[in-house]
């Protein structure tokens, strides 16, 4: 019974833990910050979202800023026109899951499936296939950290834990004010999913009302993650 149990467990460490170290921890087959120093990348998780979404595309507009959306799946079937003016507007698209799952959760089979599924309706809309993934909170099992494939991994440098309303948008100004030359910084557009607070992208939205102008100030220039790539 016992080797059983300690199969079991080291079978979980493999398929969860152990690939959650080195990516997060060693940045091993993953992108998390570039070389080029005078530029930064915004990301948005979570999205699309009908209220929040347009009203962060207007500042981004606003402020000549392009972005990369990791979306889920199945919100861009549901808010197509919005996936169409992240396109329209220069914006990067890459996937984050067709459902908001951990893949440490799932079988590898039906990870890969919902990847190909939202790259399916994604290109059906913008008529570009995206590359680039962001699994849901960063968990990777075994099979993503292993396999080759069309999706290049994109986790973050920075974040702003947005995605609870404590603190307001004071904290995220506070907590962005340490962007360095090829952060790659993680915020929500989105607030519906596990452990995030509905209200929370208000807070994002209104905080990047004066970081957007402070990392202009400090010489950075935002940029895709497709960018910052460019010079690896």
């Amino acid at each position: 019974m016992w080797v059983i149990i300690s199969a079991i467990i080291f079978f979980v460490l493999l398929y969860t833990v152990v690939p959650y170290f080195l990516s997060r921890g060693l940045g091993v087959k993953v992108f998390k910050r570039g070389r080029d120093l005078s530029k930064v990348a915004f990301t948005f998780d979570d999205g699309p979202n009908p209220i929040y979404t347009p009203i962060l595309l207007d500042l981004l507009k606003e402020n000549n800023v392009k972005a990369t959306f990791f979306v889920v799946g199945t919100k861009v079937e549901k808010y197509p026109e919005l996936i169409q003016r992240m396109h329209n507007e220069g914006h990067l698209l890459g996937i984050h899951n067709y459902l908001h799952h951990s893949n440490w959760f799932m079988s590898p089979w039906r990870v890969r499936k919902g990847l190909d599924d939202t790259a399916k309706v994604i290109e059906a809309i913008t008529g570009v296939t995206p590359i680039y993934y962001r699994p849901p909170w960063g968990m990777l099992n075994l099979f993503d950290f292993v396999r080759k494939g069309t999706y290049k991994i994109i986790l973050w440098s920075i974040m702003a834990e947005d995605w609870r309303t404590s603190g307001g948008s004071e904290k995220i100004k506070h907590r962005l004010a340490k962007i360095k030359g090829g952060d790659v910084i993680l915020l929500h557009d989105c607030g519906d999913t596990f452990g995030a607070e509905m209200d929370a992208p208000r807070n994002t939205i209104n905080a990047l009302k004066d970081v957007l102008k402070t990392v202009k100030t400090k010489g950075f220039t935002c940029v895709r993650v497709d960018e910052l790539l460019e010079k690896l």
